[in-house]
């Protein structure tokens, strides 16, 4: 067979006037950027999963008015799609469909919410893909494909299979996605990572992150890589391990992470050393209001409030930057959020900072609160799943106050007068830290 894995890879912000000031702000624009230019880690770990028979396209969708640029002349489709993009991938799946080529559909959506999906397309996977892909395959083969894939979590990285690296066109990416774990332990509310795809936290062994590092350098000169984790350092230990062993192979990487990785200087220094140039990570909200209950199981960000800014400074002082993400309209928060997280930014000078509206993704206890709690304005609204368009009722704002102080403080945080001033100060801090630390090895 000739096996099409399309993925969609176009979300757009619909707040046309957020949109519009967004075009103008660097800083906003950059981690758009960012996640457009990522690849579909999923349907390049299935393409590594397709025995060498079949033939393998990987395509990038970012809009569907480009029909005349999709593959014809293919046997089977996989489609992959964010929330905010999945009725664009219904579009693609109908399209083929029209052709006589069989699709299937998978990714986090699609296993939310089967039903839905299997009204454009021929199969459903449901969860991890890759224990049921050889199946699926077979079944296709003896024309005995069924509706729905499940894998029911019993996916384990011991039996991974290299991602099919070898499809890219590298000039298409500004970074390149490696697993290291799934899942995380902490289970917001809000969350849909892959805690939507297993219950359990599940690490890789080392040796299989470690070849397809070593794959990527194959394919490409100074590959900037990001470890596509939910939350990376759950196990230090593995860490540890596996850091000085990526310092030999000299690369630059990016991840996500929680703030109790402020609280390890050890690992940090380890962490710079082996090219980690940046962590991302969810603090959420900059002040105790929020964080009650923001978590299902416990309040452990609650519980780490008072170390946030010290850790942040411990990360950055080891020269490795802070991505901060805020989520602004939680239940608790009110007008004072605005001010509040740029007060934030400004005493931190966290190198980035990323802003984002609650947002009820299908399949989160938070969707399912709001819609118990009779607070979504539009049920089924996915394309406003982009992160930056409002869903709900706030409980202390109205729809318009929110929206409004949401795009100035995104004005005034992504400015390039702010943005130059934290940036500048890391650097000032970072020259500081690394002239003390000279100044203790000569006396």
């Amino acid at each position: 067979m000739k096996i099409l894995f399309a993925a969609m890879s176009g979300v757009r912000v619909q707040d046309q006037e957020l949109l519009a000031e967004g075009l103008t702000l660097p800083g906003f624009v950059e981690r758009s950027e960012v996640i457009a230019s990522l690849p579909s880690l999923g349907l390049l770990t299935l393409a590594g999963c397709t025995p060498e028979k079949h033939e393998k396209i990987y395509l990038d969708i970012p809009v569907i008015d480009e029909k005349s640029h999709w593959p014809k002349d293919v046997d089977l489709v996989v489609i992959s799609s964010f929330t905010a993009q999945i009725y664009e991938a219904y579009e693609v799946a109908k399209f083929y469909r029209s052709k006589q080529i069989k699709v299937i559909m998978g990714g986090l959506h699609v296993s939310c919410l089967p039903e839905e999906a299997l009204e454009y397309c021929d199969a459903v996977c449901v969860g991890e893909g890759e224990t049921v892909w050889p199946q699926i395959l077979a079944d296709i083969e003896t024309k005995t494909l069924k509706k729905v894939y499940r894998a029911d979590d019993l996916y384990h990285f011991q039996d991974h299979i290299m991602p099919a690296f070898e499809l890219l066109d590298p000039r298409k990416y500004n970074r390149l996605t490696i697993q290291t774990s799934r899942g995380c332990p902490h289970s917001c509310e809000f969350c849909a990572g892959s805690i939507l795809l297993t219950t359990k936290y599940k690490q890789k062994p080392m040796e299989q992150v470690l070849a397809e590092v070593d794959r990527v350098l194959e394919l490409w000169t100074h590959p900037f890589i990001e470890f596509a984790d939910d939350n990376s350092f759950v196990n230090k230990k593995y860490w540890r391990q596996l850091l000085p062993e990526l310092s030999k192979r000299n690369i630059r990487w990016f991840t996500e992470a929680d703030i109790a990785i402020g609280e390890d200087k050890g690992l940090l220094d380890k962490l710079f050393q082996s090219g980690c140039k940046e962590v991302l990570i969810g603090l959420e909200s900059p002040i105790s209001a929020g964080l009650n209950g923001i978590e299902v199981r416990n309040n452990w960000k609650l519980k780490k409030f008072e170390s946030y800014k010290q850790s942040i400074h411990n990360i950055q002082a080891a020269g490795i930057r802070v991505n901060a993400c805020f989520i602004v309209g939680l239940d608790e928060h009110d007008h004072t959020i605005f001010d509040a997280i740029y007060a934030f930014a400004k005493e931190t000078c966290v190198y980035d900072v990323q802003v984002t509206l609650p947002t009820p993704f299908p399949g989160t206890p938070f969707y399912q609160r709001l819609k118990n709690e009779d607070r979504l304005l539009e049920d089924k609204a996915w394309a406003k799943c982009t992160l930056f368009d409002i869903l709900f009722e706030p409980k202390n704002f109205t729809v318009l106050d929110l929206r409004v102080g949401f795009r100035e403080l995104v004005k005034k945080l992504y400015s390039e007068e702010f943005t130059a001033y934290r940036r500048q100060n890391f650097k000032k801090k970072l020259k500081a830290v690394t002239l003390q630390s000279e100044s203790k090895l000569l006396n």
